[in-house]
């Protein structure tokens, strides 16, 4: 079994360091909250007494942290991961950051003599804690095949999207396709409503004609017809709409960069922030519904 070095357990983290440890893998962590390591201490664990402590002596190293400037600081410098591991250490960052930074951290490992991937996931918290995940990864096909195994004990689907930060490129297509079909699944729920359809009547048709998607038939806006849908829990979230607004406002960032224009994403963008802004952005990310229908 492998020793890994895990840092950030966070609400997604702690799930997939516990997958590893269940997997009988040898983790060392760490993370800003006492309460999140004693957890995954309790579970098998060890503490590492600093983020840079948890890369000695591992053969692996994995982060999951909340931004481009978070990876950027705890990789490079002389306190950084990058300087603390051993040679042959194999880097595994699964935040989901800008494209920039993750290909400048892959680039100050690679410098060092280290191999290191980009692996955002897909599936949210359930996804973690049920380890199935959706992985893309970004980098070298040594490197990913290295991965792999690990990567299977947190996922079930691992695709290699290619070079180094093209699982952040996936990753932020991927949802903004996710953010926007939401808001188009949520305004015909509610037009639907308003002309006198009701819900569930609206639900079969287009869930079986050219309507169908994946906001729909698997995590439907309205409550009812998907029983597993946070809209049957108030929209307590299994993904935040905070955390879909990060995700739009990075494709923005990489829309500007590759100068390819995004109309529709960056609608979708302002629609979010009009949650962040009224108060409502730790609802799931499908009660942008509330807001088409006025609620918010």
């Amino acid at each position: 079994m492998a020793k890994i070095g895990f840092v950030g357990l966070g609400n997604m983290g702690a799930p997939m360091a516990r997958n590893l440890v269940k997997a009988g893998h040898q983790l060392k962590v760490f993370d800003l909250s006492e309460t999140a390591v004693a957890g995954l201490v309790a579970a098998g664990a060890t503490q590492a007494a600093t983020a840079s402590d948890a890369a000695r002596g591992v053969e692996f190293v994995m982060t999951m942290l909340p931004a481009g400037e978070h990876v950027r600081a705890v990789y490079r410098g002389e306190g950084g991961l990058i300087a603390a591991a051993d040679k042959g250490t194999l880097f595994i960052d699964s935040s989901t950051i800008d494209v920039p930074s993750a290909r400048e951290a892959i680039a100050a490992a690679e410098a060092a003599g280290m191999q290191m991937i980009d692996a955002p996931v897909s599936g949210g918290v359930g996804g973690a804690e049920a380890g199935t995940l959706t992985f893309m990864v970004g980098g070298s096909d040594d490197a990913f095949g290295k991965a792999k195994p690990l990567l299977e004990k947190m996922g079930k689907n691992i695709f290699h999207a290619g070079a180094a930060g093209n699982g952040q490129v996936a990753k932020v297509c991927n949802n903004m396709i996710l953010g926007i079909s939401m808001i188009a699944v949520s305004e015909a729920f509610v037009l639907g409503e308003k002309l006198g359809l009701d819900a569930q009547t609206l639900f079969d048709i287009s869930s079986t004609a050219s309507g169908q998607c994946w906001s729909m038939t698997s995590y439907c806006p309205v409550p009812g017809p998907v029983p597993t849908s946070p809209a049957n829990r108030g929209y307590a979230p299994g993904f935040t709409a905070a955390m879909m607004l990060k995700d739009l406002r990075l494709a923005q960032d990489a829309s500007k960069t590759a100068r390819t224009p995004t109309p529709l994403g960056a609608q979708a963008a302002q629609l979010y922030a009009l949650m962040e802004a009224a108060g409502e952005e730790n609802l799931d990310f499908s009660g942008v519904i509330k807001l088409i229908r006025g609620e918010i």
